[in-house]
This record gives C-alpha cells, structure tokens and sequence, in this order.
C-alpha cells in the first residue's frame, strides 16, 4: 500500500499547529511524539510523518553562523 505524500503533509501540518512544543529536529523524538499523539499504526507512516515534522522545523532554524 502506498503511503500518500498528502495525507503526510496534511497530518504533519496539523500537529506542527496543534502541538507546536511536542516537536523538534530530532527525528528519535518527533516519532515517539507522532506515536502518543496520533493513532497511526503502520510505521511506515509514522516515520513519514515524523521525518516530515523534522524537515519543517529543520528549515526554521536560522542558517548557522560558521557555515
């Protein structure tokens, strides 16, 4: 079965605005967050969802000033 890209970023969106402080830009901890916060069973969708979460907040930290 394939896992649907909208269905990942529409879930990963709604948990970024409902639990905005659950998440991080560790993927370890974004998964367990997504595991106690949703209901999704497949693993597969879990580490979706989480690797998602991961890259968005990723992309809101600013660049680091050595690079």
């Amino acid at each position: 079965m394939a896992i649907k890209p909208k269905y990942v970023k529409q879930l990963g969106t709604l948990l970024l605005e409902e639990y905005p402080q659950a998440f991080n830009t560790d993927f370890e901890t974004n998964k367990e967050s997504v595991e106690t916060l949703t209901n999704v069973e497949s693993k597969g969708v879990r580490n979706r969802i989480a690797g998602y979460i991961t890259r968005k907040k990723g992309s809101n930290t600013p660049p680091s000033a050595s690079a």
